[in-house]
């Protein structure tokens, strides 16, 4: 008889987010990845599952930020995981469809090692209580936890073995961009790519009303997720995103927020940005870095498992919920962890990692001798790609870095040998002015996010592990009230710098011992 295991009262709630908290929108962000599960009815599709097994021993929560897992283990010693996503990885259905059908291709058309997926729902109203995806447990162990120990020799041999793999999965040849579906996925419009799988909307959740205080709104534009058929159609799906965050009328951002401007302001720079990423579209410099490529897009060591006993050679590559099919330049900037000096060399400079530029040049020939797409795009002059990496994000990140993206676009667009005109005018001297006061005053709110996540070690999004909130909540608070006392004081004698412009600078929620402006 199958027997699973009964509630442990005592272990954290299937269904809550108890992994971490936020600085940030904490209440929200947490209520956002709360799932409704029935764990019975999951323990028992696990079970059945088990290759024989007659009882779950135990079984492991993990949490990310986009998805629930659990690791199961059985009385035969052997382990599933069953991945449940949350509301912010993406739109209902299509995600875990998606994920199941990259998997599954690259499974049977490429020799990368990824576990095998025993059991999928992507019907949100099934027994479990929502989409799942039961797969194998990753052979071998995490790269991460090998990494210290292995010699540069032993990382330059893992990295040709990460590349090799990554080599199969980029030199597929899509029809479009989007995201691979079967081909009897209700995804809306579709690109057919083969007998049993077709192209079909971009799964990431910058097309999707999915992240927590970033509302759509399409009222002057409809939603544009794709598949898109060339590079021009790929832009405009951009320049739609970035309009679909926009507010009706001149609404401004209400929260803290500097160089608020209405929404009528964006509107008419991301008109402008359309008609120069369809210039930049035609440029066959772009063309040569925009085949349209499926890669991994969480490339780090954690999602990388390797022999305990030869960590060079790689047993299990995990994670692909968000891998899609874009331009290749769009993998440029990306930077796996595995090519970064290590922390301990960070926190020292007398311990300076010297392997970590070897294992970069390692990366960078594996780049240019496999995957010459994504060597192009790292090779391109960057004023060429930026405007496409920022312009959907208007609205959250301010205006001005897009903005100065166009002017340096425009400025050297004769240098850069685009056709003229150039489609952006440049501000008028007094504009220009007032711009670069803008801008100096964005640089100066990044150097403050960095400056506190480095002073509490944490992301950008503000997440901390739950066993390190109290201390670090109230170094938070701390950090503020110390940051608001220089200010009131003028300790570094900053004149651009005032009690109002450290509110609206500071990247996370105003510390209850200070006082609100919103």
């Amino acid at each position: 008889m199958l027997r699973t295991l009964a509630y442990d009262q005592a272990a954290p709630d299937p269904n809550a987010y108890t992994s971490g908290r936020w600085l940030r929108r904490d209440k929200e962000e947490r209520e956002a990845r709360h799932i409704n599960l029935n764990f019975e009815s999951l323990q028992k599709r696990v079970l059945e599952l088990g290759d024989g097994a007659k009882y779950i021993q135990s079984y492991e929560k993990k949490e990310g930020g986009f998805n629930k897992a659990f690791i199961f283990s059985f009385d035969n010693d052997k382990k599933l995981v069953a991945r449940l996503p949350t509301r912010v990885a993406g739109p209902s259905k299509l995600t875990t469809n998606s994920e199941v059908a990259t998997i599954e291709y690259l499974r049977s058309h490429t020799s990368v090692p990824i576990p095998k997926i025993l059991d999928w729902s992507d019907d949100p109203s099934n027994a479990i209580g929502g989409e799942y995806i039961i797969m194998e447990y990753a052979r071998g162990v995490q790269l991460h936890q090998k990494w210290p120990t292995m010699n540069v020799v032993q990382r330059i041999k893992c990295i040709k073995s990460i590349m090799s793999n990554m080599k199969q999965v980029a030199a597929i040849v899509f029809p479009a961009y989007g995201s691979l579906y079967f081909n009897e996925a209700d995804c809306g419009f579709k690109q057919p790519f083969s007998r049993r799988y077709c192209v079909g909307p971009q799964c990431s959740t910058r097309y999707w009303d999915c992240n927590v205080g970033e509302k759509r709104f399409y009222t002057s534009v409809s939603p544009n997720q794709g598949p898109w058929s060339d590079v021009t159609a790929y832009c405009d799906g951009l320049i739609d995103t970035g309009l679909s965050r926009l507010p009706p009328s001149e609404q401004t951002r209400s929260d803290r927020f500097l160089f608020a401007e209405p929404a009528e302001v964006h509107a008419r720079l991301l008109s402008y940005g359309r008609d120069v990423l369809r210039i930049l579209a035609t440029d066959p410099r772009i063309i040569a870095a925009a085949k349209p490529t499926l890669y991994h897009s969480d490339l780090h060591k954690r999602n990388i498992f390797v022999f305990e006993e030869d960590p060079t050679n790689v047993t299990d590559i995990i994670d692909w919920q968000s891998s899609s099919i874009q331009p290749a330049f769009e993998y440029a900037d990306e930077i796996p962890d595995f090519i970064l000096p290590s922390a301990n060399a960070k926190a020292s400079s007398q311990s300076v990692d010297a392997g970590a530029e070897l294992c970069q040049a390692a990366y960078d020939a594996c780049l240019k001798g496999f995957i010459v797409p994504l060597a192009i795009s790292r090779a391109l002059d960057q004023d060429l790609l930026r405007p496409f990496r920022y312009c959907h994000r208007t609205w959250k990140d301010g205006i001005v870095a897009f903005r100065q993206d166009l002017i340096e676009l425009a400025t050297r667009w004769e240098a850069l040998e685009l056709p003229p005109p150039c489609p952006y005018p440049l501000p008028s001297p007094s504009d220009l002015a007032l711009h670069e006061q803008q801008f100096a005053q964005y640089k100066k709110a990044q150097g403050v996010l960095h400056q506190v996540m480095d002073f509490l070690d944490t992301p950008s999004d503000g997440w901390v592990p739950s066993t390190e909130w109290t201390t670090t909540n109230a170094l938070h608070e701390q950090f503020f009230a110390e940051c608001l006392r220089a200010v009131r004081t003028n300790d570094e004698g900053d004149n651009d710098m005032d009690e109002e412009t450290l509110r609206k600078m500071w990247p996370f929620d105003i510390p209850e011992g200070g006082q609100c402006l919103n």
